[in-house]
């Protein structure tokens, strides 16, 4: 820590007491010793402000955990969780994108076609040979009887074909890389390559017209580049051609029926049809398939459970905080301290204040009330929870009640404004951080400057004893002579 004077070495003179018989080392430690007493004092000082800081950074760090669960507490949301089953899953699976949009119910429903993307073939192309240059256009749209109707959205977009791109795969890498909204593949058989284009989204309107502009002259027969064509509105040729039918799909929305209503989509993924809902069509079915929506009652006790171990983790740590130990005579650390005594009372108080907003008013009509183990920790009663789960939206309207104010709203509004009270910017335990931290800065300063001082005074101190060490040296040697010359004078007169 800064300025522990007491673990710096004393400065030493070697030959200090050598001549008087003075320990002057051993007489400058001990006084040195008593001068140091505040700095210990200081010292002790901050290695307890220090532990505060620590202890209300633990408990800041309880609350922000429990300030997560109270947030969802007063989400409407978190109140209106759905399962949904399905009778046939691999047929139509279902899942929930928004549980406050749906009501507990049942459907069934019934797939009488997937939506498809559109997919064609050329003939066999042997391999080596060259495909034939010119221009290729894409044009985005629908195919009806023959007849190809453009996408008003979309533009015709020129794919070039030089001498260097004249081969099935040099066709196909063209394709692909003007990014059109078709990807182009090169299959390989016994009698050569195939170009297969096929669009990237399915539904009617995701077809394709690929027209040649055919440097051979003829843009509508089965050689030079007019083969790799799909017009059949100009004719039976290219990839259009009649030999070429059984691979060919043209783009086709989903269609299936919602208790009877009638429903198209260009996805096999119905995601507005039923709000709240989204549904997944994978086979076409040959009976309905039957899909229920109820309450996630396991979602709803989770969170319940969420709350009450949260509560109870910030509640103990405070318990710890602020303990005494009767039988020892020992006080925690933050026994009688009112920041943390005022935001244990705070929450427990809260537990029991009542909610006005419907037929559910308190938290011990669900099923939450204070455990049997006289430490404030709370406990959840399943029983209740489960009856009070029959009219889920009375338990949102208990924690999500809005009135405009935290203190009369429902309880998960509640707990969220006092939360924020309590740890939030400016709340009570961020003014008392501060002030501790306050109090590090000036015990450290008071530490630096007590160093100074103590290094000052045992200079001083050497530099005394350390001449009265001279002197008495002198003094010594002095005697000594004295004493020889009494005795040489003596023995003369003898």
């Amino acid at each position: 820590m800064v300025g522990d004077y007491s673990n710096k070495p004393m400065a030493t003179i070697s030959s200090a007491g050598i001549g008087s018989g003075i320990d002057v080392n051993a007489i400058v430690t001990q006084l040195m010793a008593i001068e140091q007493r505040p700095l210990t004092r200081l010292q002790s000082s901050a290695a307890f402000i220090d532990a505060k800081i620590s202890a209300f950074g633990q408990i800041k760090s309880a609350l922000s955990a429990l300030s997560d669960v109270a947030t969802r507490l007063a989400n409407k949301a978190s109140w209106s969780p759905k399962t949904v089953t399905s009778s046939n899953s691999t047929a139509v699976a279902a899942s929930v994108s928004n549980g406050a949009q749906l009501g507990p119910t049942s459907f069934s429903v019934e797939v009488q076609q997937l939506a498809k993307p559109q997919s064609i073939a050329s003939a066999s192309i042997a391999t080596g040979t060259a495909t034939g240059t010119g221009t290729l256009t894409l044009r985005f749209g629908s195919w009806e009887a023959g007849a190809f109707t453009p996408d008003g959205g979309s533009s015709p977009l020129a794919i070039a074909i030089g001498a260097a791109d004249a081969t099935v795969a040099g066709v196909a890498e063209k394709i692909n890389a003007a990014k059109a909204g078709v990807t182009a593949t090169v299959i390989s058989d016994a009698n050569g390559e195939r170009l297969l284009l096929r669009s990237k989204s399915t539904g009617k309107e995701s077809g394709f017209r690929l027209q040649a502009t055919d440097d051979d002259g003829n843009n509508t027969d089965d050689t030079g580049l007019s083969r790799l064509a799909f017009d059949p509105e100009a004719g039976a040729f290219g990839m259009g051609g009649v030999a070429q039918a059984a691979t060919t799909q043209y783009g086709q929305d989903a269609k299936a029926t919602i208790n009877g209503i009638a429903v198209s989509s260009s996805s096999n993924k119905l995601s507005t049809t039923v709000p709240g809902l989204t549904l997944t069509l994978a086979q076409v079915t040959t009976a309905a398939v039957d899909l229920q929506v109820a309450v996630d009652e396991g979602a709803i006790t989770k969170l319940a459970n969420e709350f009450v171990t949260s509560f109870n983790a910030a509640n103990q740590l405070l318990n710890q905080a602020t303990s005494y130990d009767a039988a020892n005579k020992q006080a925690a650390l933050l026994q009688g301290d009112s920041t943390a005594v005022s935001l244990q009372n705070a929450l427990r108080r809260l537990l029991g204040t009542r909610s006005e907003g419907g037929p559910l008013a308190s938290l011990s009509e669900i099923g939450i009330g204070t455990a049997r183990d006289a430490g404030g920790n709370i406990a959840l009663d399943s029983g209740k929870l489960s009856a009070a789960l029959r009219n889920p939206a009375d338990l949102e309207t208990l924690f999500t009640f809005d009135t405009g104010n935290a203190a009369t709203s429902g309880f998960g509004r509640k707990l969220q404004g006092l939360l924020a009270t309590l740890s939030g910017n400016g709340g009570a335990l961020d003014s008392k951080t501060t002030s501790l931290d306050a109090q590090m800065k000036s015990n450290v300063k008071d530490q630096e400057r007590m160093s100074l001082r103590l290094t000052s005074v045992e200079a001083r101190l050497r530099k005394q004893y350390t001449s009265l060490d001279s002197q008495v040296s002198k003094l010594t040697a002095l005697n000594t002579y004295i004493t020889q010359q009494v005795a040489q004078w003596n023995k003369s007169t003898g």
